[in-house]
């Protein structure tokens, strides 16, 4: 009978053993993955192209030439150069998320001079004032850094400075000679043009505007100086002349294309799934 319990009371410890493990012991539950959104990458090289339109009001600083003999250089008594477009393009790197450099070369279309210059003219020796009339064209390849200074929304402002070479070309000069009394007018003078390169600098504020993740809209303002150079050549007793340099304030309308502009998204994978243990 004692065997008997005991067997029994063996049993049912046994038993209750067992199902207590069941219900302490739970299976891992298996991990829910859920889709990690997308990492995006830049794949900006940094290089771009840029093209820029604009219009410049120019201001000639004066322009002299030789009276009679090389020993008489004289102003002339008023000169000036009108206003003018420009054309442009160039190629550049941004170094980083403030500062970028490109070299670019410009077109500056022809700007017509008027002058003036006063002496005697015919065998009478009467005062005479002359009308001079020309124009010039310039070709600059300039060396820029600009300061990018942090962007809003979508616009980013900047500021930036160049320096490099203009090559002026002048176009022939026409003197015409009229008496101050009214007598008449001397034939007209022509004089060839003369071009040079000169040293040039210039310093630039605007702000670039996103359009795409490739393409930049560019507006800007512009200061350029140019350094004096020659003119127009010797003719009949008057020549060469030179002009002291002249300086523009231009405003301008551009686009800059950004290599690998556009981020490209990197497609999620899973972490490899753990084995559970039991």
């Amino acid at each position: 009978m004692t065997k008997t319990i005991l067997a029994v009371a063996t049993a049912a410890l046994l038993a209750s053993s067992a199902a207590y493990a069941a219900d302490v012991y739970q299976p891992e539950p298996q991990p829910v993955y859920v889709d990690a959104p997308e990492v995006a990458v830049s794949e900006a090289s940094g290089w771009y192209l840029r093209g820029d339109l604009g219009y410049s009001f120019n201001k000639l600083r004066g322009a002299n030439y030789f009276q009679g003999s090389n020993g008489n250089q004289v102003d002339f008594a008023t000169s000036s150069i009108k206003d003018s477009f420009w054309v442009g393009g160039g190629v550049g790197y941004q170094i980083n998320s403030y500062l970028r450099t490109d070299l670019t070369f410009d077109y500056l279309t022809k700007a017509d001079f008027n002058g003036s210059t006063r002496g005697e003219c015919g065998f009478s020796a009467t005062p005479c004032t002359s009308s001079d009339v020309s124009s010039m064209r310039a070709y600059t390849l300039m060396a820029n850094a600009y300061v990018d200074l942090g962007t809003y929304a979508y616009f980013t402002p900047y500021i930036g400075g160049g320096i490099g070479g203009s090559y002026v070309k002048w176009d022939k000069l026409r003197n015409t000679s009229c008496a101050d009394n009214g007598t008449g007018c001397d034939a007209t003078v022509e004089h060839h043009g003369a071009g040079s390169w000169r040293f040039a600098y210039q310093l630039m504020a605007g702000a670039s505007i996103d359009v795409t993740c490739n393409v930049k809209a560019d507006l800007g303002y512009r200061f350029r100086h140019t350094a004096g150079g020659d003119m127009f050549g010797y003719a009949l007793n008057g020549g060469p002349g030179y002009d002291k340099g002249f300086h523009s304030h231009s405003v301008h309308a551009g686009a800059r294309y950004v290599f690998g502009g556009c981020e490209t998204p990197v497609a999620y994978e899973p972490p490899a799934e753990l084995p559970v243990y039991k």
